[in-house]
């Protein structure tokens, strides 16, 4: 996820100030997925299992990213468009909303270990971040769909 990650910001940076912002973001929520997850390049020799403390800081990164993607650059990236003229296509709103279906399982992560207790067993931990990668991922691709649909309908004027 790191080296798409790198792609798609050797591929955007500097486009816009939302779309770094976003993508800087997404960074910080995979370097810790992969701290939590113990993939390189934060691999750890020992196997344990997370404090309560990493849990949390991983629902809390999870849920400021999630927030920032729905209340913040979607609607800055909307505003933008309204104020050059542009307005998003029935593509862009459905980009969006396939975005959106990944948000439930996402935040039910957080819900079930952002408050573990230090005596709770983590069963399904292992299992459960395994799951919530692949709907990062999945999440993030879509992500990018939407921004490069955003970029290809920018780069024509509008009402043309």
């Amino acid at each position: 996820m790191l080296t798409k990650l790198q792609k798609t910001q050797e591929q955007w940076a500097g486009a816009s100030d939302v779309i770094d912002h976003w993508l800087d973001i997404r960074q910080k929520l995979l370097i810790e997925y992969c701290k939590l997850s113990g993939l390189p390049p934060f691999k750890s020799n020992v196997n344990h299992l997370p404090t309560p403390a990493e849990l949390q800081n991983f629902c809390q990164e999870l849920v400021d990213y999630i927030s920032a993607g729905h209340f913040r650059i979607y609607d800055m990236v909307m505003d933008q468009w309204r104020r050059s003229g542009y307005s998003p296509t029935d593509e862009i709103n459905q980009a969006y909303f396939h975005i959106t279906e990944t948000t439930e399982p996402l935040l039910s992560f957080s819900d079930k270990y952002g408050d573990v207790d230090p005596n709770d067993e983590l069963i399904k931990l292992d299992a459960d971040l395994s799951r919530v990668g692949e709907i990062m991922e999945i999440r993030f691709a879509r992500e990018d769909h939407l921004i490069q649909l955003i970029a290809d309908s920018l780069a024509v004027p509008p009402g043309a």
